[in-house]
């Protein structure tokens, strides 16, 4: 299978997880649900472990395709234009200023118009074209085992869950422990690309969902929040449009299984 078809699989499986969690939940109850977590972590797994050792693909992104900007697709120069004029005669620069303008004559329509000079477009168009092709850094084995860990990590989670129920705290420690360790392990790794550091950062933001999610918020979490949340609606003024509807939502948002751990 190309890598293509395998990043594109694992991306639709990321869009539609939480609304096979809930539809399924609604069809078949509780067990229909946990039966589909289940399956998409272990597909999930499956095109990841492919990715990291069948095509050498580095640190899993997330997502795993970027999203299409379509205003940074755009032509920079109309079709029309492209024949008519060269990218000196599509600017001006003032005399006294020294500002550079576009002319009036290369204005594109007001789709696919932006507020920058051409030749700042120019840079980012060509500083996100090296950062797309840019290759994976290589991984040597403790990476490779590190990164490894992270992609299992749910499955574990999911089997210890099975073992000791929901409500001990050894999925939720073994959990952590393997996140950590992973984070631990990669730390080391030098000449990371741009894409690969943001990634590893937000896995060290993601850390923070742990307060989120039980055993450790119904039992230490949940009333400090929702405590914090109220104070913040009734003594901050406008705060309030904020945290109330938040305070409604934070306990649907924890019930669901792909938005605290997927």
């Amino acid at each position: 299978l190309p890598q293509q078809k395998l990043l594109t699989w694992l991306s639709v499986l990321e869009c539609v997880e939480v609304f096979a969690e809930m539809g399924t939940a609604r069809v078949w109850g509780e067990m229909g649900r946990w039966t589909i977590i289940v399956l998409i972590q272990l597909a999930k797994a499956i095109l990841r472990l492919l990715l990291l050792l069948w095509y050498k693909a580095g640190i899993q992104m997330s997502p795993p395709i970027v999203p299409l900007n379509r205003e940074k697709q755009q032509p920079l120069h109309p079709q029309g234009m492209e024949d008519n004029s060269s990218g000196k005669d599509q600017t001006y620069v003032g005399r006294r200023s020294s500002r550079v303008v576009r002319s009036l004559q290369s204005t594109p329509s007001l789709q696919s118009r932006h507020w920058g000079s051409p030749q700042q477009r120019e840079e980012s168009q060509s500083r996100r074209a090296e950062e797309m092709n840019q290759p994976p850094t290589p991984l040597g084995l403790q990476e490779t085992i590190a990164e490894s860990i992270y992609i299992t990590r749910p499955l574990l989670h999911l089997l210890s869950l099975g073992v000791w129920g929901q409500r001990s705290w050894k999925p939720w420690l073994l959990s952590a422990v393997l996140d950590i360790s992973s984070l631990s392990l990669l730390s080391d790794l030098k000449d990371l690309n741009r894409r690969e550091r943001a990634e590893l950062r937000r896995r060290t933001i993601l850390l923070l969902y742990y307060l989120l999610r039980s055993p450790f918020y119904d039992r230490y979490s949940e009333g400090r929040i929702l405590l914090l949340l109220r104070l913040l609606a009734d003594y901050v003024p406008g705060v309030g449009f904020i945290t109330r509807p938040l305070m409604d939502y934070l306990p649907a948002w924890q019930k669901i299984y792909f938005y605290n751990w997927g």
